[in-house]
């Protein structure tokens, strides 16, 4: 099985804090990570400079950064305004997000799914030249709504699918779905569309990404110090806020060389925040598949 580590602190960590990060501390941290053998990263989110202040200098970071052969930077976009802004400032991956719920889409957006997924289809169709990958917030459980009908995340993916898009994230966004749930709505879609590539964005608000995590590479447990976890048929990392960082060497040994590099990248994470570092070392997970 193939294993895939994307780090997202630029982008989904940084954007919730209270602090906006200064661009040049952001190349620095994105260097620091570089350093600690991540080959992906998500760094950037254009959406609303007013409502999201901490991205607002994403057009400035995404041209900035190192480049280095074999890493990926992408960029995240909710609509199509959003899509040619990434396209303007050199974004070569970018990922085009919506809600599974209608609610969490006229919260988050401003606008209804179809009209969400009308303007990214129609963004997507002038911008050949770039890499799109999806994301599908609230795929299992909504704030507002509860339990999402895997049957309509389905609908969702496949609309995705319509577009050309081959790889498709679903996201626990609240981070309190239970593996269980997780793993059948995953297999819903997996079974009705089996030629996609699936990815899992997992919170790790009530402590169980990891055997989430577990439970979709069972020939692996996972192993780290990730509070977000992206795992699926590949499976992508994410780091967070709350003090804890990738193993960059998911598919073999973690070596402690790469947890030392990967320590370094967590204390610049943490710096321009304003906040401590609590020590916790890797642990290892062995929950069992989800039946």
């Amino acid at each position: 099985m193939k294993v895939e580590v994307t780090d997202d602190f630029l982008r989904d960590g940084l954007q919730d804090e209270p602090v906006v990060v200064s661009t040049a501390h952001k190349l620095e941290i994105a260097a620091a990570l570089v350093d600690a053998g991540l080959k992906r990263m998500e760094v950037a989110s254009f959406v609303n400079r007013k409502r999201v202040p901490q991205m607002a200098d994403a057009a400035d970071v995404v041209p900035s950064l190192p480049a280095v052969p074999g890493v990926t930077y992408t960029s995240l976009a909710l609509n199509g305004r959003g899509i040619q802004r990434a396209v303007d400032s050199g974004a070569t991956d970018i990922q085009v997000v919506t809600s599974a719920s209608q609610a969490h889409s006229k919260a988050n957006a401003g606008q209804a799914i179809e009209d969400a997924l009308a303007s990214l289809g129609a963004a997507v169709a002038e911008y050949p030249e770039a890499r799109f990958f999806a994301g599908i917030s609230t795929a299992f459980t909504c704030p507002f709504e509860g339990a999402i009908d895997p049957a309509y995340l389905l609908r969702v993916v496949r609309v995705f699918k319509d577009m050309g898009i081959t790889d498709v994230g679903l996201a626990d966004t609240l981070g309190t779905t239970p593996t269980g749930q997780v793993m059948a709505s995953l297999h819903h879609v997996r079974e009705a569309e089996p030629d996609l590539t699936y990815y899992l964005h997992l919170h790790n608000a009530h402590s169980q990404a990891l055997a989430t995590a577990s439970a979709t590479t069972p020939s692996r447990p996972a192993t780290g110090l990730c509070s977000r976890l992206m795992p699926g048929q590949s499976v992508s990392t994410t780091s967070p806020t709350t003090g804890k960082t990738p193993a960059p060497n998911t598919s073999g040994p973690t070596s402690s060389r790469s947890l030392r590099a990967c320590w370094n990248g967590c204390r610049w994470q943490r710096r321009p925040l304003g906040v401590t570092l609590p020590r916790r070392l890797p642990e290892q997970t062995s929950a069992r598949p989800a039946r």
